[in-house]
């Protein structure tokens, strides 16, 4: 069982944070000759509102500041926004709807905060009850010994990744446990905005980073937490 997304997810999402994501989208090419190969379309991309551009605008004010996360690569679907409590669940529950990749919080007058995410792909999903147990601003990241197995390049992490952009938590983690036992799962921030509607990651449920800052402030410790 793993924690979070593997050292190569973590790299990508650090450089396309930094490069503004730009270098993710398909780039035009060309010859030199007299037969010029025509450039790929450009994707078509949504127009953003505002009050969604601020949103995922940067966060210069955090302990590592945090670039605006391009959404324009991103399903409208999966931005933040307020929506009616289809979960079933109480007042104050995390909610993740595996098959069309939302986490809900439940919120009252049956109301609930809606955020797209990023989940395990095969092999490395996790499902079923628990509860928030803590949550942490900026953590430290330790990987599993099961995963510095799988991928040696992770020994340099046994003792912990420090904080910052290239972590692999990212800027907010909510530890996951089952009464008294950690499920060494957890729901964690990602930069890699095209991850958000995929399942690409060791197991976790991952979030944009503006997104994961605002479930953190919302959750309180203890919180039930319901993967289906």
């Amino acid at each position: 069982m793993s924690s979070v997304l593997d050292a190569t997810a973590s790299r990508r999402a650090v450089l396309a944070g930094l490069a503004g994501f730009g270098a993710l989208a398909l780039a035009g090419c060309s010859t030199t000759g007299a037969t010029r190969l025509a450039a790929p379309a450009e994707p078509l991309r949504p127009t953003i509102p505002p009050d969604v551009l601020a949103m995922y605008a940067a966060r210069p004010e955090e302990d590592y500041p945090v670039p605006a996360a391009d959404i324009s690569m991103l399903n409208p679907v999966y931005w933040r926004q307020e929506v009616d409590n289809i979960t079933g669940e109480r007042e104050g529950s995390v909610v993740v709807d595996t098959a069309n990749y939302f986490l809900y919080f439940t919120m009252p007058n049956g109301r609930a905060m809606r955020y797209g995410v990023g989940l395990g792909r095969a092999g490395f999903e996790w499902s079923g009850k628990g509860h928030i147990a803590y949550k942490r601003k900026w953590p430290v990241w330790t990987p599993p010994a099961e995963m510095i197995v799988r991928q040696p390049e992770l020994e340099i992490y046994r003792h912990g990744q420090p904080p910052g952009l290239l972590n692999a938590l990212g800027a907010r983690a909510l530890y996951i446990h089952q009464g008294n036992r950690d499920t060494l799962y957890r729901v964690h921030g990602t930069m890699d905005v095209v991850t958000i509607g995929k399942a690409v990651s060791s197991g976790c449920v991952r979030l944009l980073f503006q997104d994961i800052i605002d479930l953190h402030d919302r959750v309180p410790n203890g919180a039930p937490i319901v993967v289906i």
